[in-house]
């Protein structure tokens, strides 16, 4: 019987491969003077950003300060708000703060200024901001009955700030008169991410026309939070609920709008931390946009995406009135689970169909409760441990399968020599043969089919989840991002691998490749003329190694221990559980005995003899 060994032409390829990635790697660095020339480029590029930085705030939050001390200034702007002059202009800021939340909101618009994570700091340990230095801009756009257009941007609100059961309750109205105003209503509650947000007038049903619907506009441009801006990019998402709990999303990487009817909330996602607004009863109506502002990778440039909603607000009487609610926070799943009416925890990116359903309730409690008694990574290798000895059943049958069609291929070789000039007849040998011995080679597929549900939804689950950001373990900064071992001179990058070595994606490319080696090398055939499919399968651990170094380091990490642990399984059922000689004294007994076809197999053969035939006439 054929022993197992290694594919020498196979061996020499990958190291021909991978000497012509180190001389590729050598012949590429940058000489000192393209180091300077491409240094002098880099700061030019930074000059560029911070300019393009400076005018896009410009359009978010295109609203003119007014110079208070100019009585003449201040008279003519109140002339043009009309009614709504009455209210005293003011630059004042307020502030809401709990143990988790701020907030400042400024007199000017009523709106949100300043949106501060206490909890959390960025890659370079910065505070976390959702909203700064006008990268956001909220507003409501209505005509009034003097024919004007205005928005609320543009209207001056009188603060008053309360304490409700220990809740902060801020006032602002923009008045028309001592009793009649246009209110937006803030109450944050201790230790809470959500915000409740009301908006009403009151006795404005003759300012405000109805001759233009009201509008809502909500505008932001996410911040920069993580050390690579393409990868926390890729998870920088427009999410929205809309037609009876519907979860749709626009475009990750590209430009994209969406109109869409009855929206519940919207979700201006940024990786690991959100931006949601939601209503208590849904928008009829909504007008999405996200536009893609990262085009390379940059260690400079300091926003994602640019996101807009345009969302109208239906009068009651004459008067607006909507209660909504802000929520500036992480995008975690125990924190989003308490707003269970809203339905927020819909914003994680879990997956689809049964890949979301296993990694929102298998995976994520399962490593939220290991990751309480163990260290994070540690927890990942526990987890993993446990996942493979699951699945080691499934092993088990994917192994017996190679193991059954490595003792019948002597036989296999034997009828291709047989009919090696009719290649039908040789396939349907073959099948009979297969059918004999009570073999399918289908069956080491199956076990893979299974298995891919679970692996998409670790796919998804290391890269999302928010428990693993900023967790070091071992040279690992972040299991949530990739590990880094050799920074490249900056400037240079290698196409499609990046600008940095991780550790962790080689040392899983080194386990794919022996798993690979012991599962699919002696068992790949190789057709005349056809390219040789060992080479090919052997060639997937260099493809990962490309695509696992911009990755979550927490996935590599697993895949490492997943496969170094499936070797250790299947070297196992190799040496102390399957024994070849009782296979092959199985399959005797199974050619004896009478094999009755099921419908498929009567049909497949009748197709081939049929085929057959016609091939002889």
């Amino acid at each position: 019987m054929e022993e197992k060994k290694f594919d020498v032409k196979s061996i020499i390829g990958f190291v021909l491969i991978f000497g012509i990635l180190i001389f590729m790697f050598y012949q590429n660095q940058p000489t000192p003077e393209e180091l300077a020339a491409e240094k002098a480029k880099q700061e030019q590029v930074e000059a560029a950003e911070a300019s393009e930085k400076s005018e896009t705030q410009t359009v978010i939050n295109d609203v003119p300060q007014l110079d208070l001390q100019d009585s003449t200034a201040v008279a003519n702007y109140q002339g043009k708000l009309g009614a709504f002059g009455f209210t005293k202009p003011s630059n004042d800021i307020t502030t809401l703060e709990n143990d988790v939340l701020l907030l400042k909101i400024s007199n000017k618009g009523g709106q949100i200024v300043e949106a501060k994570m206490k909890q959390f700091v960025t890659y370079d340990s910065i505070p976390v901001y959702l909203v700064k230095d006008g990268n956001a801009s909220f507003g409501l756009d209505f005509a009034t009955s003097d024919n004007r257009t205005l928005n609320t941007q543009d209207l001056y609100f009188e603060p008053t700030m309360t304490n409700d059961n220990g809740n902060q309750v801020l006032s602002l109205k923009a008045k028309t008169s001592s009793n009649q105003y246009l209110e937006y209503r803030y109450e944050m509650k201790p230790n809470d991410y959500l915000v409740d947000f009301t908006i009403k007038s009151k006795g404005l049903d003759n300012v405000i026309s109805s001759s233009k619907p009201v509008q809502l506009d909500w505008k932001l441009k996410a911040i920069r939070h993580s050390k690579s801006i393409q990868y926390e990019n890729r998870y920088t998402r427009l999410t929205y609920n809309h037609e009876d709990g519907k979860i749709s999303k626009l475009s990750e990487g590209s430009d994209d709008e969406e109109t869409e009817e009855d929206v519940k909330w919207i979700s201006y996602r940024q990786h690991f931390f959100s931006s949601i607004l939601a209503a208590d009863q849904p928008f009829k109506s909504g007008d999405l946009t996200s536009v893609n502002l990262v085009e390379e990778e940059s260690r400079t440039f300091g926003f994602t995406k640019e996101y807009a909603s345009a969302l109208p607000v239906e009068l009651e009487g004459g008067e607006i009135s909507k209660d909504l609610h802000w929520y500036f926070g992480p995008t975690d799943v125990d924190t989003l689970s308490k707003y269970e009416d809203l339905g927020l925890v819909d914003s994680i990116p879990f997956g689809w169909g049964i890949f979301g359903w296993i990694n929102r309730y298998v995976f994520t409690p399962f490593y939220g409760l290991i990751s309480t008694y163990f260290p994070y990574g540690i927890a990942i290798v526990i987890m993993t441990i446990l996942v493979r000895l699951a699945m080691s059943p499934v092993t088990y049958k994917s192994y017996l399968s190679q193991a059954k069609m490595k003792v019948l291929k002597p036989e296999i070789t034997e009828l291709g020599e047989k009919y090696k000039d009719n290649a039908m007849k040789k396939q349907q040998e073959t099948m009979k043969l297969y059918g004999k011995a009570g073999v399918s080679p289908m069956s080491g597929c199956i076990p893979a089919v299974i298995q891919m549900p679970i692996f998409y939804a670790l796919f998804m689950f290391f890269p999302t989840s928010f428990a693993l950001r900023q967790k070091p373990f071992l040279w690992a900064d972040d299991l949530s991002s990739f590990d880094t071992i050799y920074q490249f001179p900056e400037g240079f990058s290698i196409p499609f691998y990046g600008d940095h070595v991780s550790l962790f994606p080689i040392l899983a490319s080194i386990a794919i490749f022996f798993y690979m080696m012991m599962t699919t090398g002696q068992n790949m055939p190789t057709q005349p003329g056809m390219p040789n499919m060992k080479f090919i399968m052997y060639l997937m651990p260099f493809m990962m190694l490309f695509f696992f170094n911009n990755y979550a380091s927490g996935l590599s990490l697993y895949y490492f221990v997943s496969n170094m642990i499936t070797i250790g399984i299947m070297l196992v059922i190799k040496n102390f559980i399957l024994d070849n000689d009782k296979i092959h004294a199985q399959i005797q007994e199974n050619k004896k005995k009478p094999k009755k076809e099921n419908k498929f197999q009567k049909k497949m053969r009748e197709m081939m003899e049929q085929a057959e035939a016609q091939k002889k006439n």
